[in-house]
């Protein structure tokens, strides 16, 4: 899925132009990349707040039309005032049809209620809310999706679950990653303690009765 943002080209760069940019509810924006000169930018302030705070903001293709030139690009940091938490500036990355990213996408997790671990009164305990792949910037996923259908407590749920966009890989590749797994809660805990601490003392009546019996015999 892609966006379109509105932009126009910045002649004058620096700190106290910034300032002046933001003043005027713009924010300072570059986009590099593709081998070509980058080109600084200045974007709406609420629009880049909306998009942030969309979620995926890191994750989307954009196109930002630049006085009616249109850059395809991917949003690839942006910084925060410390203290107001408010956008100071963006980089964009060009993309292309070609352009292959190492990007993060996030875990939606569907259908709980058919996962007789979690009826039980299992936790789902999310190990990854998001999976780094590297794959095309034509091919990014919006998110990756985990069935919880049937699933018990003790579960694991790895990467070997999700389906990837053909050419995609994990950068973790070395082995199989926990995303999630099916936890008991402490009361489940406690009961299969409990369970595993009456056996025991059970086996233990048990060999102390035969024992008993063979000392009879003496």
């Amino acid at each position: 899925m892609s966006i379109e943002l509105k932009a126009s080209v910045r002649n004058r760069v620096g700190k106290g132009a910034a300032r002046e940019l933001r003043r005027e509810k713009l924010i300072p924006a570059v986009i590099y990349g593709d081998k070509k000169t980058p080109l600084s930018i200045a974007i709406s302030t609420k629009d880049i707040t909306r998009s942030i705070h969309s979620g995926g903001f890191l994750s989307t293709t954009i196109y930002v039309d630049v006085d009616g030139e249109k850059h395809h690009v991917i949003p690839r940091d942006y910084q925060l005032d410390p203290v107001r938490d408010f956008v100071l500036h963006v980089d964009f990355l060009r993309v292309g049809a070609t352009t292959s990213l190492n990007i993060e996408v996030p875990v939606r997790f569907v259908n709980e209620e058919e996962s007789p671990g979690l009826k039980r009164g299992a936790v789902l305990n999310i190990v990854r809310h998001t999976v780094e792949i590297t794959c095309l910037a034509s091919a990014i996923p919006e998110s990756f999706e985990i069935d919880l259908t049937g699933t018990e407590v003790g579960d694991s749920l790895n990467i070997s679950m999700i389906k990837l966009p053909e050419g995609a890989i994990p950068t973790i590749t070395d082995r199989d990653f926990t995303i999630a797994t099916i936890a008991a809660p402490s009361a489940l805990r406690s009961e299969s303690s409990d369970d595993d601490a009456e056996a025991e003392e059970g086996a233990e009546e048990a060999g102390e009765g035969e024992e008993a019996g063979e000392g009879s015999k003496d």
